[in-house]
This record gives structure tokens, C-alpha cells and sequence, in this order.
């Protein structure tokens, strides 16, 4: 019998137990897994909260279904038929940007006719065929790349806001490659985006017409995607599916060491477990503190990861007293509009059942790395600034009569330049350690379909080094 321990019961750590544990049945190999969780509840961020007839997610709020991995782990599961698309309206996104919201334009002639951008920056746009390329080998930072193809105010308006809304990030800091790679392919291939746009459409009209299925281009497409519950419905799931004593939570793994009679020695506040492999669902920065004593180079790269923070602020008001029609998704605000938050989701436009009848939820998110202070803020401090905003941009004057406020000291990974350099030194440095897997958003892409087909991937992994012994 095989044993198998995660640190984590996150969606990664339980989608990898899950799918290790179909794997081993599969191969007909023997396997014990322990889901080890420093909470006492599982899920990670995933957290849907049910509060006077109000869902607000304390994290993500969805997942796009234009990547098959998640659609894919709830088919297993049997939880397809749960699945709770976005209301088509919720496609309609906007940028506050000169005292008014903007609408995204999504083809060419709502782009011309848009005025978030000037006609000098519509014109600097167009010019983007003839930008000049990248200098080989270079890991370029979003800003310069935004400077680069499209120009400064493109970069301020469309980009900045985009990489704050995503990655609660910095663009002056974050990698292209390691942050968006299908753009970096895009421009590799074809040399300039408009082209590959231009391109791709043909490709997929003409493979529409063969009926073929097509994937998107660049951009995030997809329709974002939960459940009527919210999305913990699927880390719910999850662990309901596995035997009871499988998930331990309030037991943080402290340390990993090597063993004498078995591969790993792991170390919980009520003692040490054997394993023969152990996979790190954790962040980064508890991954590092987790392999200290067995590998310090490898502590000393994870910890070079670094987190952005992030506040986010529910708040619900009677629908009557919002003069807004709030038909979108909600809107991203540019920085140099020094507005204290960074946007604000229409939540129950977004999903139906998200707040009671007659009645809305609007969230709003404050920090990110380019806000650090904003973690530091009271509640009264927060409260007003985020009524401040949304008076200011939605014209709403009414004080909200449902309030929540969820504060993330480290939420999410930031993928700076050299990330990508970095990821292949733990790579090797993993591979000197076999039975030692590494998986989560630190890694290879932040959202939840990123993070499922990690685990995947690791569970596989996992299988295949089990039958090499």
C-alpha cells in the first residue's frame, strides 16, 4: 500500500486527490492519500458565503468554459447538469476612465466609435503591425510590451486595468510570458496581434463551416461559469466524494524530511505521517517554509514569488434606490483615475439568485500591488472609500444595507519578470527529489481551470512515479 500525502485541500489539493485516486483504481495500484488542511474548512479561497439571502464569494466568483478542464472534472463528477452560466449581459464590461463608464468595445466599429480612447491613441493602435519586435530572449514586462505594440494610453486605459482585475497586479513588474503566453505566441507567430486576429477569425470561420470546434484567440473569451450554490459547490464536492477520514483539516504540515524506511517524513502539529510521496497544494511562500530543511535552494526560489493583497467589499443595497440599470459585468477603474478601488462586479447581474428578490450585490475590490496600503485600512475606512467610489462613478448616495468586507493579506500569486527562469530552476530542483511534486496557482497560470489541469497533470505524474518503484 502506497502512501500519499497533499498539503492543501484547496481546489488543487483536492481536484490532484481526486484524480489520483480514479488514476490508482485504474492501474489497480494500492493507495492510501491523506489531504492534510492548516484551516478548518476546505476549499482555499473558493469560499461561498450564504449571509441574509446574499451569496458573496469570498474569492473567485467563476471560471470560464472556454478551456475544457474544469467542465471536464465536473463530468466526472456528475455535476455537469449543476452548472450555472453568466447572464449574457454580463459580457458588457466597462472602463471608468474621464468621469464616466466606457463600454469594452468588442469588434471594429463599436472601437471607433468608442471614446475611451483618443483618436491619437486610436491611431497609435492601428500603427500596431509596424511595432518593432521584442529583443530576443527577452521576459518583457506588460508595460513595456503595452508601450511597445499598442502605445501609452492603451496601456494606461485597456491594459493596467486588465492586469489588475486578473492578477491584482503591477504591469510594470509582471511577465508577459509567464502572465499571458498565448499573447507572446501570438506575436512570435504571426508578428503583430491585429494580424493573428485577423488570421485566426478566417482559420475559424472556415473550420466553423467544416464543423469543427474552435478555440479563442487571445483574449479570455468564454462564459464565466459557477453553480446556484456559488462556486465552493465544487470544492464541496469534491471532498464529498472522498472517504471521511481521507481530509484532516486544522493540520498544517510544517515540514518535510527524508525518511529512513519510507521516502518522506511529514511533520503536523500531532506528529509525523510516512509517505512515499508528498505533493505541496500549498502558496508558495508555505510551500518554502514546508521544504526548508529538505531543500534550501528550493525554499529560497519559492519565496522569491512574490503576493499581491487584496480587500473586497460586498455590499447590498434595494434595487430601486440604484439608478444604474447594472446591465454588464461591471467595471475596472485605470489608475491614474486614483480612485481608491480597483473595480467594482455587479455580482447579481452576473449570476441570478445572488442576492434576494428586490434587492442587489455589488463587490468591490481595494489593493493589489499597486495599493499595498489598502490591506492596512479599518473597516469605517473602507466603507467610505468604497462609498465614496461608487457614489462618485454609479452616482449611488444610499448607504448599503448589507455589508461584508474579506480581507486577503496574500491573495494571489504575482508572476514577475524572470518567473519563467525561475519555474525551471524548481523544476530540476524537484526532479533531485523524486516523490516531491509541486502544484497550485504559483505556478503555471492563477485561475481555477489553471490550477485543475495542474492537478491533473500531478496526479499523473504521481501515478507514473509510483509504478517506476
Amino acid at each position: 500500500m502506497y502512501k500519499v500525502v497533499i498539503a492543501g485541500a484547496g481546489i488543487s489539493g483536492l481536484a490532484t486527490a481526486y484524480m489520483l485516486e480514479r488514476l490508482a483504481q485504474s492501474a489497480q495500484i494500492p493507495l492510501e492519500i491523506k489531504v492534510l488542511e492548516s484551516d478548518a474548512r476546505v476549499g482555499g479561497k473558493i469560499w461561498s458565503i450564504r449571509e441574509e439571502g446574499f451569496i458573496c464569494e469570498w474569492g473567485p466568483n467563476g471560471f470560464l468554459d472556454n478551456k475544457p478542464q474544469t467542465l471536464e472534472l465536473c463530468g466526472r463528477l456528475g455535476i455537469r447538469g449543476s452548472l450555472l452560466r453568466s447572464n449574457d449581459n454580463a459580457r458588457k464590461r466597462f472602463i471608468y476612465s474621464g468621469g464616466e463608464l466606457h463600454r469594452l468595445p468588442e469588434n471594429g466599429p463599436s472601437f471607433l466609435k468608442s471614446k475611451l480612447i483618443s483618436w491619437p491613441g486610436k491611431l497609435r493602435l492601428a500603427m500596431e503591425p509596424f511595432a518593432p519586435k521584442p529583443s530576443k530572449d527577452t521576459d518583457e514586462t506588460l508595460a513595456a510590451f503595452g508601450r511597445r505594440r499598442l502605445g501609452d494610453e492603451a496601456l494606461r486605459k485597456l491594459i493596467a486595468p486588465m492586469v489588475s482585475g486578473i492578477f491584482a497586479g503591477d504591469p510594470e513588474t509582471m511577465s508577459l510570458k509567464s502572465c499571458f503566453p498565448r499573447i507572446a505566441e501570438l506575436e512570435s507567430e504571426y508578428g503583430s496581434l491585429i494580424m493573428a486576429m485577423i488570421k485566426l477569425a478566417k482559420k475559424n470561420k472556415e473550420e466553423i463551416a467544416q464543423g469543427k470546434a474552435v478555440a479563442s484567440a487571445a483574449g479570455p473569451g468564454g462564459v464565466l461559469t459557477s453553480f446556484n450554490d456559488g462556486l465552493q459547490f465544487l470544492t464541496d464536492t469534491l471532498r464529498n466524494r472522498m472517504n471521511s477520514d481521507a481530509v484532516i483539516t486544522n493540520s498544517a504540515v510544517s515540514a518535510v524530511t527524508a525518511g529512513s524506511s519510507v521516502r518522506f517524513k511529514v511533520t503536523t502539529a500531532s506528529g509525523e505521517i510516512d509517505a512515499d510521496a508528498i505533493i505541496l497544494a500549498t502558496p508558495a511562500y508555505s510551500t518554502a517554509d514546508i521544504v526548508q530543511a529538505l531543500n534550501p535552494a528550493m525554499a529560497a526560489f519559492l519565496r522569491m514569488t512574490p503576493y499581491s493583497s487584496m480587500t473586497v467589499v460586498c455590499f447590498g443595497y434595494e434595487r430601486d434606490r440604484i439608478r444604474n440599470s447594472l446591465n454588464g459585468f461591471g467595471y475596472l477603474i485605470p489608475k491614474e483615475e486614483r480612485r481608491s478601488t480597483l473595480g467594482t462586479l455587479w455580482d447579481s447581474s452576473i449570476f441570478p439568485n445572488r442576492a434576494p428578490a428586490g434587492k442587489v450585490l455589488l463587490r468591490s475590490m481595494l489593493g493589489g500591488a499597486c495599493f499595498p496600503e489598502a490591506i492596512r485600512f479599518s473597516d469605517e475606512e473602507v466603507i467610505k472609500r468604497v462609498r465614496d467610489d461608487l457614489q462618485q462613478i454609479m452616482g449611488i448616495r444610499e448607504a448599503p444595507s448589507f455589508v461584508r468586507i474579506f480581507r486577503h493579506e496574500k491573495a494571489i500569486p504575482q508572476y514577475t519578470v524572470g518567473h519563467a527562469d525561475r519555474l525551471s530552476s524548481l523544476e530540476e530542483m524537484t526532479m533531485s527529489v523524486p516523490g516531491l511534486f509541486l502544484t497550485g496557482n504559483s505556478y503555471r497560470g492563477i485561475g481555477l481551470n489553471d490550477c485543475v489541469a495542474a492537478a491533473v497533470k500531478t496526479a499523473t505524474n504521481v501515478i507514473s512515479h509510483l509504478r517506476s518503484r
